[in-house]
């Protein structure tokens, strides 16, 4: 078999480098490809990631800020429903207030206050159930009052067969706007009008509310 010519030499030589430069670049592209589908899969890992961190960011600023929101609402109630509560006090007191100021007229009709007095008095003695008590009065009051306390007395002899003795003072203020206390072994009944008027409050006082401002839906008993 002949030897190659130098041309056929160069012209293998040729083919060959092209050979090798034709696989050279088909391997590039394949490692180019490859590398192009790997970026793009860890490009698409971390988009994703990174949305999920800025949903679940979100998320959580979305439920802080509804918390705080709720927060507010209730705090805004709660200052609301003490104004409201602090109102409606204010009215109560202003209504025991003036019943305050005219419990005094009840004395100005003498026959009534001495009605009453003796009333009270029979009242105390009915607790008590003693044979020797002590009524205080006003000094401004010891005349219907020693009548009223011997009116009182005689029918407590009457109907509890309890043959009582009374003494009557004038250890009560005048500042006070009338009624008794009345004095035992041990107990003793405050039975004075600014007394009376101090339980009506307490007394009342639900039912007033419920008078003025309508049922608490949220209180099932009077309180």
């Amino acid at each position: 078999m002949p030897g190659l010519t130098d041309d056929e030499v160069v012209s293998e030589m040729r083919k060959m480098t092209a050979f090798i430069k034709q696989e050279a670049l088909e391997k590039a592209r394949e490692i180019k490809v490859k590398a192009d589908e790997e970026f793009a899969i860890e490009k698409g890992k971390i988009v994703r990631q990174e949305s999920a961190n800025i949903d679940a960011n979100f998320e959580r600023k979305k439920k802080q800020a509804e918390i705080e929101k709720k927060i507010a609402i209730s705090n805004q109630n709660n200052k609301a429903r003490l104004q409201l509560l602090e109102k409606r006090e204010e009215l109560l007191e202003k209504v025991f207030d003036e019943a305050k100021g005219k419990i005094g007229d009840v004395t100005k009709d003498q026959s009534k206050y001495a009605e009453l007095l003796r009333n009270l008095v029979l009242q105390a003695l009915y607790r008590l159930m003693e044979k020797n008590v002590k009524v205080s009065g006003r000094p401004k009051d010891q005349e219907i009052l020693k009548k009223a306390v011997e009116d009182a007395a005689s029918e407590f002899r009457e109907k509890s067969g309890i043959e009582v003795r009374v003494e009557v003072d004038d250890q009560l203020s005048d500042k006070l706007n009338g009624g008794i206390i009345l004095t035992g072994a041990r107990i003793t009944v405050n039975n004075t009008l600014d007394e009376r008027l101090r339980l009506l409050s307490e007394l009342a006082l639900p039912a007033l509310r419920e008078n003025l401002f309508g049922k608490n839906p949220n209180r099932a008993f009077f309180s």
